[in-house]
């Protein structure tokens, strides 16, 4: 399983907007992502209702996960992912 940990760079958090964001950008990825808070059981990251349940602060480290069988698509996904919310991208840049 291919993992990040990364700190949230929305100053609001995974809160509405941000969420929103982060969602579609989950759900482009093409392959099954969750996400979690530290000592949380993790959820499906492209579902905005799981998302948003976590109440993730700004600042708060999160954990991006992905058991694809593909491992490099994986990777790959989760990279553009962490980029996404460690600098609070408004939307995610093409060549990321």
């Amino acid at each position: 399983m291919a993992e990040r940990r990364v700190s949230i760079g929305w100053a609001e958090g995974l809160h509405a907007r941000p969420a929103s964001i982060f969602v579609r950008a989950a759900t482009a990825a093409g392959v099954p992502v969750t996400i979690a808070k530290k000592d949380s059981s993790p959820v499906n990251a492209a579902s905005m209702l799981a998302v948003l349940s976590l109440g993730a602060e700004g600042g708060e480290e999160i954990v991006l996960a992905s058991s694809a069988d593909d491992a490099q698509a994986a990777e790959a996904a989760l990279d553009r992912l962490a980029k996404l919310v460690s600098e609070g991208l408004e939307e995610l840049p093409e060549t990321v």
